[in-house]
């Protein structure tokens, strides 16, 4: 039976519910910055398509560079002001702001699924993520903010496009709970009018947040360098991270930089297969498309065989496809493990990079088609990419080194120990990283070895929610680490001689 979309889940749809729920932030042609106090229809709205099927979306306004330094200032003073509100009340009005979040969660949700491609799945949990992990932070923030204060200038939030909710939007909404007004650029990538549906029902219930877009060399200016901001944010790639690092670095600014890094899974002296059947399907989650995927398997060599008996039936059951293809108009949503990739062009350069990575000697364990997936008659395709599974990378190729974004996996074997840690610390520095192997102690040596902020012992780790930490080591993280108290304390000011726990330039200090 041919598939077609859901009735009621249209593009169109959901737009027009976003005109119904914030009329002050949609525009029947496009969406609305919102800076010193009021929705503006200023900026150059970009054309954007779905990366679901090519369907015209929302694109972000970008705004010139005069214009952010404007509302830059702007959300000074609103900081000036809120700073001094009382925590009740700030409690109240966030509180608020959730309740309203979750009145349309199923809007905001459907919102993910267009700009970004995930599945319905894992769009809802991102939204609940957000909502539930800021809820907790409320009940949390007395104890959090005991003898501290807020900053003196408002917190710049800067974010992939790939967590609009659970990592940008659940940012903004402590920091305002910590005191601090939050000012965010929207992912040029996607995400816009999920995010600007989510900031417009907290504005309304009177929270200082300013929502920005425009292009990053544009902004640059305003939102790292300017003496107003207080403190800068950031998750993204390296090449970025690194200019944001040295900017920050000269002007001695608060900052909290989350990059990429090659997360590793390590297999030595392991005999569970089954269970690691399991654990490999659910890596694909969002095409790996997030910063704590593990895109590079370490195996020992005298156990590939067995490893691929396990790993080859685990990347065969992944699904992907339309996220909201249906046979028959009353059938759910379908169970995916992905959709598409972020744009035609990523879908482009993944391939070029398979490409020439076999060209030079990697051999290919594993490589799925297009045409396996779940798609409507005629559907444009551009934006997908299949399972694509390499052993032995080449040096010169970046799958040797950098984390690829997307549902490509590599394989390396090593015969030894010292080998083993090698690999996994290919890339200066992770997020996080697996060890599975049958002996604890052993497992927990050589995980004392790996260079991640997480090493899960038979276990995948994730960025975490509620008072788990999060952090990185190597060139995979600058500034504080954040996470439970650590969040708050990373955008409030504590005792003069403070040193938070975090990777800074003149050093390295873990929790205690």
């Amino acid at each position: 039976m041919a598939l077609t979309i859901k009735p009621g889940t249209l593009w169109a749809d959901a737009y027009e519910r976003c005109l119904a729920a914030a009329p002050e932030a949609f525009d029947d042609d496009r969406v609305r910055n919102h800076w010193g106090g009021r929705w503006r229809r200023d900026g150059g709205p970009v054309p954007a398509t779905s990366p679901v099927d090519g369907t015209p979306i929302a694109g972000p306004p970008l705004l010139p560079a005069g214009e952010a330094g404007s509302a830059v200032k702007a959300a000074l003073d609103r900081h000036r002001e809120w700073r001094h509100t009382p925590l009740a009340e700030r409690k109240a009005r966030v509180g608020a702001a959730l309740d309203a979040l979750t009145e349309h969660r199923d809007l905001l949700s459907l919102l993910l699924v267009w700009e970004i491609g995930k599945p319905w799945r894992l769009a809802t949990a991102d939204v609940d993520r957000a909502i539930d992990g800021v809820r907790w932070y409320a009940d949390e923030i007395g104890r959090m903010v005991e003898g501290r204060h807020p900053l003196g200038g408002p917190v710049s939030n800067i974010a992939s496009w790939n967590y609009p909710m659970s990592v940008l939007m659940h940012a903004m909404l402590v920091q305002v709970l910590a005191g601090n007004a939050a000012i965010a650029k929207t992912p040029t990538d996607g995400g816009v009018a999920c995010l600007t549906l989510a900031c417009a029902l907290g504005v309304r219930e009177g929270l200082p947040l300013t929502l920005l877009s425009g292009a990053g060399r544009d902004l640059s200016a305003a939102l790292v360098r300017a003496p107003e901001i207080g403190c800068v944010s950031f998750v993204g790639g390296r090449d970025t991270g690194a200019h944001v690092a040295a900017a920050v670095a000269d002007l001695g600014k608060r900052h909290v930089l989350e990059q990429e890094g090659l997360n590793c899974w390590g297999v030595w002296e392991h005999s569970d297969w089954e269970r690691l059947t399991g654990q490999i399907r659910k890596t694909f989650d969002y095409a790996k498309q997030r910063c704590t995927a593990y895109p590079r398997f370490v195996v020992q060599r005298s156990l590939f065989d067995r490893f691929l008996a396990a790993y080859l039936p685990a990347v065969g059951q992944v699904r992907f496809g339309h996220p909201l293809a249906v046979e028959d108009p009353g059938d759910p949503l379908p169970e995916l493990d992905f959709g598409p990739l972020i744009n035609d062009a990523k879908a482009k350069e993944l391939a070029d990079q398979v490409d020439e990575a076999i060209s030079r000697g990697g051999v290919p364990l594993y490589r799925g088609s297009v045409a396996g997936g779940r798609f409507l008659p005629g559907q444009d395709t551009s934006a997908y990419f299949a399972p694509v599974t390499i052993l032995g990378p080449p040096p010169s190729s970046p799958l040797h080194h950098a984390e690829p974004f997307g549902p490509v996996d590599t394989i390396v074997l090593v015969d030894t120990e010292a080998e083993l840690l090698a690999a996994m610390n290919a890339s200066n520095g992770a997020l996080v990283a697996t060890i599975s192997c049958d002996d604890e102690t052993t497992a927990r040596r050589l995980a004392g070895e790996v260079r991640a902020f997480k090493v899960g012992l038979g276990e995948p780790r994730s960025r975490g929610d509620r008072d788990e930490l999060f952090g990185g080591m190597g060139a995979s993280w600058h500034g504080a680490f954040v996470g439970g108290e650590l969040l708050v304390r990373a955008v409030t000011e504590g005792a003069a001689d403070e040193r938070p726990p975090g990777n800074f330039l003149g050093y390295t200090l873990q929790p205690g």
